[in-house]
């Protein structure tokens, strides 16, 4: 398919990612194919999470399509932007439709990104995650790339103030080796091992707790009471 959206908007992404310095790690990018279809499937702790895990499929010059909800394609500006960039809405009214388009984007040799939890994690551990990468990567055939981000969340998440223009903040991420497509239970697990890694790697600059999970001894609330928390939303 063609792509005069998708490469403008990265270098825009990456002059942004310059102009405010950030502090950007990716580790395991050897992991994504250079060819074939392939399905990432990264943790969640930000909005601006699929921007950033996208740069994990750049040293194999692929673009990732991801799925995201289909309110985003419905803004007047993220719309024309995320067609454009053949990422796959999601309508959960319609959820076996969202499934095709990504199940024939994979046959067509396609990376596919996928949020496994489905929803941000306040929590900033792994969520139990739904069934779809796993289902999706074995109709397909092709491999499941478990990811971490992490850092992220310090710009912008869930139930905190934007923080945009903020300078300086470290953002890693790490894609581990391709898994056989398996359960929920073991996908999960792997997501949350990397991301484990991915925060006792990261650099910590003193600037307070509440971006640090609880088992760390951060003030981000435990997955118990983040659950709490969803449920009243």
């Amino acid at each position: 398919m063609p792509d005069r959206v998708y490469p403008p908007v990265i270098a825009a992404a990456k002059l942004m990612f310059r102009v405010l310095d950030l502090r950007i790690t990716v580790d395991g990018a050897r992991h994504v194919p250079a060819t074939g279809g392939a399905v990432l499937a990264a943790n969640h702790v930000s909005y601006l999470d699929f921007i950033f895990a996208g740069l994990a499929a750049q040293p194999s010059r692929r673009l990732v399509r991801f799925m995201a909800k289909h309110e985003v394609f419905e803004h007047r500006v993220s719309g024309p932007l995320m067609r454009g960039m053949h990422h796959i809405p999601v309508n959960r009214a319609a959820g076996q439709d969202s499934y095709r388009q990504a199940l024939a984007a994979l046959r067509a040799g396609e990376v596919v990104g996928i949020f496994p939890e489905a929803t941000i994690s306040r929590s900033f551990t792994v969520k139990d995650v739904k069934s779809g990468a796993v289902r999706l990567a074995a109709e397909a055939g092709v491999p499941l790339l478990p990811t971490a981000i992490w850092g992220t969340q310090r710009l912008w998440t869930k139930g905190r103030p934007k923080h945009l223009t903020q300078r300086h903040v470290p953002v890693t991420i790490v894609v581990g080796e391709p898994v056989a497509p398996t359960t929920e239970h073991d996908l999960r697990t792997r997501m949350q091992e990397l991301l484990d890694q991915a925060q006792e790697r990261y650099p910590d600059p003193g600037e307070g707790r509440w971006w640090q999970p609880a088992h760390r001894g951060g003030l981000a609330p435990t997955p118990e009471e983040a659950a709490e928390l969803d449920a009243r939303r």
